[in-house]
């Protein structure tokens, strides 16, 4: 038997704080008091605990917990201290721990704001609390990464339990919710199907998402109206191509964009506003489809060209030396210049 513990004492974890972080066959556990017994709760591995008993189940295995060691005797059990919450005599850990803080905000003597909040309130939190999730993986920052996690994190779980405070879903419908669906459409990995690539994957997901509800729906069913144009013109246009609606090579793609300029100097030459708009748009898609052939995602690409000319223009401020309305066309041509071999 190898069993290390680190920060803590034996006889193992029946006197482990609710901050003991454990790893069984290299799994994550969180270790804590239920009662009579100590739960474990497994990342990736059943637990229960048996009510009002020294037992606990992990794996479909019963043990004590009093003589938890010598149980896994076949395993290599390494405890270390874990991080915790505690406040007063309200601790909160984990995924679980997010979610009784979530709730008790949301009940007696918790936060007026989030008590105010509704599912539409959330809408525009959830949608600013993405975009800095963005530009935290955009910056390579892991911690910024970890925290803005949470606070998309944060949204769901509002949600789930504002709905169950109201008699409808909790977390758990959510998480169940979705483990089934991610079963149900992954059955190369569940199942008995075959998909050896991505793209196999992909045809899979949409012809499995199409059949679902019982009624045949259409391919671009699935993309939501309120995506941001280019990202919902780039679902769109993936879709669509998925099922054979597609150009026969990259060069035709561009062959489009030639045609589609000419269509829109033909509008902006006739002055109808409308038609000006259309072929916009019509362009626009086209050059979306240029950025999925390319394998470039065009909302990022606009996003990081929008980086560049903001600290191109910046770095133009500093140099210009007086108010920027009063520089001449050469001014301009040479600060631009100037600051693109500054800033890149």
């Amino acid at each position: 038997m190898n069993v290390t513990i680190v920060g803590l004492g034996a006889p193992g974890l029946v006197n482990c704080p609710e901050s003991s972080l454990a790893l069984i066959r290299g799994r994550e556990v969180r270790a804590y008091e239920v009662g009579k017994a100590t739960l474990l709760a497994l990342e990736g591995i059943g637990a229960s605990v048996v009510p009002d008993s020294d037992f606990v189940v992990v794996e479909g295995h019963p043990m004590q917990h009093r003589g938890l060691l010598e149980s896994l005797a076949e395993s290599t059990l390494t405890l270390v201290p874990g991080p915790a919450h505690v406040f007063g005599h309200e601790t909160f850990v984990g995924l679980e721990g997010v979610v009784r803080l979530v709730d008790r905000l949301l009940g007696p003597g918790g936060c007026p704001w989030d008590q105010a909040q509704t599912h539409e309130s959330l809408k525009p939190h959830l949608i600013e609390e993405s975009y800095e999730l963005l530009d935290a993986i955009d910056l390579g920052d892991r911690d910024k990464l970890c925290e803005e996690l949470g606070d998309v994190l944060l949204q769901p779980v509002l949600h789930a339990q504002i709905a169950a405070r109201n008699g409808g879903f909790d977390t758990r419908d959510v998480a169940d919710a979705l483990i089934a669906k991610l079963v149900r459409r992954h059955p190369h990995v569940f199942g008995d199907v075959d998909a050896n690539d991505a793209e196999t994957v992909l045809r899979n997901w949409d012809r499995i998402k199409k059949s679902e509800g019982g009624e045949e729906k259409s391919i671009l069913a699935g993309v939501p109206r309120s995506l941001p144009a280019l990202l919902r013109a780039l679902q769109v246009s993936k879709r669509a191509a998925r099922v054979g609606f597609e150009w026969p090579n990259l060069e035709s793609v561009l062959e489009k964009v030639d045609e589609e300029r000419a269509e829109l100097a033909e509008a902006i030459a006739s002055g109808e506003q409308g038609r000006i708009a259309a072929e916009l748009g019509d362009l626009l898609f086209t050059l979306v489809n240029v950025a999925r052939w390319c394998k470039v995602d065009p909302e990022d690409a606009l996003r990081a060209m929008l980086d560049r000319f903001t600290r191109r223009f910046q770095h133009m401020e500093s140099l210009a030396g007086r108010p920027l309305a009063e520089l001449g066309p050469q001014e301009w041509d040479d600060l631009w210049n100037a600051s693109k071999s500054a800033v890149g």
